[in-house]
């Protein structure tokens, strides 16, 4: 098996200046090296305030590493062109878990789980774009779904919120799916299903 993404001495470091006292830096990645193959799970466990999202943000492509490399299907992203990183975008999709402030609050559900199908699929029917919506629901268990598909982010409760955020990452058919605490909001009976 090929890995799908690669990291290869991440190091990330923020800095932080306050008032006339010198620049702060806080290194909150430091020498990490991580491979997934395809069909992989791998759970990253540590403490609140570890790096834990930071690793997700930097593996998703949302934070550029201080050094190091993310390699995904063997080339670094940080080379990619438009075209090379928007099908990265596709491939490696992340689970925020904060899932009321991953949601617009001014789009439906519905609104928020077309706008990346009808993006990524721009020959589809508005029909087939349904029927992927409705069938992403039920995986996640949002059924009947034109029940939730109408309302809007604050109108769910915040397990269904989280499940509305998987639908949106499994509709683009990723590679790699980068979940940041998904399952925190869920009710724990629905935990071992999800």
């Amino acid at each position: 098996m090929s890995n799908v993404l690669e990291l290869v001495n991440i190091n990330v470091v923020f800095s932080k200046r306050s008032g006339l006292l010198k620049e702060r830096r806080f290194h909150v990645l430091k020498n990490v090296n991580l491979a997934i193959e395809a069909g992989e799970i791998v759970a990253v466990v540590g403490e609140s305030g570890c790096g834990k999202t930071t690793l997700g943000r930097v593996i998703t492509g949302l934070i550029k590493p201080s050094e190091g490399e993310v390699l995904f299907e063997g080339k670094s992203i940080r080379g990619f062109l438009n075209a090379d990183f928007a099908k990265f975008r596709q491939s490696v999709q992340f689970i925020q878990q904060d899932s009321y402030a991953a949601l617009n609050p001014v789009r439906t559900i519905y609104q928020s789980l077309v706008a990346p199908i009808a993006t990524h699929h721009k020959k589809w029917t508005h029909q087939q774009i349904d029927a992927r919506i409705h069938e992403l629901m039920g995986l996640v268990g949002l059924i009947p779904a034109d029940q939730f598909l109408t309302k809007y982010p604050h109108q769910l409760s915040g397990g269904q919120r989280q499940r509305v955020l998987m639908a949106r990452a499994l509709s683009l058919d990723p590679k790699l799916i980068v979940a940041d605490e998904p399952v925190s909001m869920i009710d724990v009976s629905l935990r071992l299903s999800i």
